[in-house]
């Protein structure tokens, strides 16, 4: 199945195939692999990507379109004139996301990159807290990938696990589709985020795999708070266009 971000009157930002175990319209986060039993019951209703590597689907597919970024490594936050009341979101217990080269030094895009940042935080946010009912989700999520990301967070809640660590994000791309509508595509470094088992809180070193980068294609549409929240969208695990 391929997933198209865009109307077909525009050029939408390379789409990924997803895998077998995938349905259509629904994907992942991200985070080191969940035990076998719940990974597999998960591939089939997450937020943002597809579940889990596959060759097939990455093939051809895994080149991000767009424009090149700026050479800051920071987390977005909000700027001077934004004048948009944001949920208050800081990750807690070892927890870091680093967003690399994320500005394009145009205003429109890096308002759009700068809220696909903050989507992602908040999902890492709602997994600290083990709540799929924070500030951030709804805020930063609408309709598919509201629901599928609530999915996702309880996931984690039943498998009794959260995680630390730092996740790397990098090689941003974005197009405006037009002015209320964007897509957004970006790779994800996850060789130093680990499982952690909520109640002993145990860590899980396991070794980094090619299925610790993931390639994002995702959609946003800016509601009338002025708010690019991301609406759907799509991943890879093991993307080639993404590993290292």
């Amino acid at each position: 199945m391929k997933f198209a971000l865009a109307k077909t009157a525009t050029s939408p930002i390379a789409s990924v195939h997803s895998t077998d175990l995938m349905s259509h319209g629904e994907s992942t986060v991200k985070r080191r692999s969940l035990p076998v039993a719940v990974a597999l019951a998960t591939c089939t209703a997450l937020l943002l990507t597809a579940c889990g590597s596959s060759d097939a689907g990455s093939k051809g597919n895994d080149k991000i379109a767009g424009s090149d970024t700026g050479g800051e490594k920071s987390t977005p936050s909000p700027s001077a004139s934004d004048s948009v009341k944001r949920p208050d979101i800081k990750l807690t217990g070892g927890v870091e996301d680093v967003f690399e080269n994320w500005k394009t030094g145009n205003a429109t895009k890096d308002a759009v990159l700068a809220d696909a940042a903050r989507a992602q935080t908040a999902i890492n946010d709602a997994i600290l807290k083990g709540k799929t009912d924070t500030p951030g989700l709804t805020f930063y999520y609408q309709g598919e990938a509201l629901t599928t990301s609530v999915k996702w967070v309880q996931k984690w809640v039943d498998a009794g696990l959260t995680y630390t660590g730092t996740t790397r994000y990098y090689n941003p791309k974005i197009e405006l589709f037009d002015d209320t509508s964007a897509g957004v595509s970006f790779c994800a470094d996850e060789t130093k985020a680990y499982n952690k088992d909520r109640k002993s809180e145990k860590v899980d070193r396991s070794p980094a795999s090619d299925d610790s980068y993931v390639l994002y294609n995702t959609r946003l549409e800016k509601n009338k708070q002025g708010v690019w929240q991301t609406t759907s969208g799509t991943s890879v695990r093991g993307s080639k266009g993404c590993v290292q």
